[in-house]
């Protein structure tokens, strides 16, 4: 009885949900008080502790010239990873909002009146598309200016400035020209996932010229591991002499420095 007890335990924990699956199992459980969780962003105190962290070994095995460089180094790496987590919470945010559009319009399209489709598609919507849609809804209802209501909400959610700004240009050619509201808004939904898809498939392309920028920016540490290896004492010369501290913060500079202009060139953002 314990080892089946054992089996069904070890069993459970090879099915259970990971990653995305979890967080989509949360999401489908109500708040107590009835409104959704939004996503955490990353806090600047855990990087700058990182940074600080890795400062601090650095001076502690190579000197002040290594604090100086392993803290270069752990910048670089931070403002990367940060960079990246924003670009996906930017793909993530513009797709949200494009299927809120698509059921906005859709709502539209059967009749309903402005305020009441933008409220429909906010109930369906992911959280930060659902605060635009009630910025919409509350605007149309009172008869206010909704591209200045999509412009206050584009300030304050800066991953979806550009896509609220062009929903509030769409929203404003539709009430000076007499044009149709759902023909104008599906087109900036149909751009807008459009613009998802390409920039998703450059992400993937550019996996490859991302590796390769990887591998040469660890050239130089290896080139110190097969020097020390050798008998070199490549470490000895960066910790002890003024020159090669010297050198140790240059070329932490000019591989960090590297690694940023690589990334520049790989990371060329397709959402504007």
């Amino acid at each position: 009885m314990v080892s089946m007890a054992f089996l069904a335990l070890a069993g459970s924990v090879l099915v259970w949900p990971r990653g995305t699956a979890s967080h989509r199992l949360r999401a489908l459980r109500p708040e107590p008080d009835g409104r959704r969780r939004r996503p955490r962003r990353p806090g600047r105190l855990g990087g700058t502790l990182a940074v600080a962290c890795c400062g601090a070994l650095g001076a502690a095995l190579l000197g002040v010239g290594g604090g100086i460089a392993a803290g270069l180094l752990g910048a670089t790496a931070v403002g990367r990873w940060r960079a990246r987590a924003a670009l996906r919470a930017r793909l993530r945010a513009t797709a949200a909002m494009a299927s809120a559009l698509g059921a906005l319009v859709a709502e539209l399209r059967a009749g309903a009146h402005p305020a009441s489709a933008a409220e429909r598609a906010a109930a369906d919507a992911e959280p930060i598309a659902a605060l635009a849609m009630n910025g919409i809804a509350a605007a149309a209802r009172l008869g206010g200016d909704v591209a200045v209501a999509l412009a206050g909400a584009a300030a304050t959610q800066p991953v979806l400035g550009w896509a609220l700004t062009q929903v509030g240009t769409a929203w404003t050619v539709a009430d000076r020209h007499g044009v149709p509201l759902a023909g104008v808004l599906d087109a900036v939904r149909r751009d807008l996932r459009q613009r998802v898809r390409f920039a998703k498939q450059v992400q993937a392309r550019m996996a490859g010229p991302r590796a390769s920028a990887a591998v040469l920016a660890s050239l130089p540490v290896v080139g110190l591991l097969l020097g020390e290896a050798m008998g070199v004492r490549a470490l000895h010369v960066l910790a002890t002499t003024g020159v090669g501290q010297a050198l140790l913060v240059v070329g932490t500079t000019l591989l960090c420095a590297g690694v940023l202009w690589s990334a520049r060139l790989t990371d060329r953002a397709v959402l504007p």
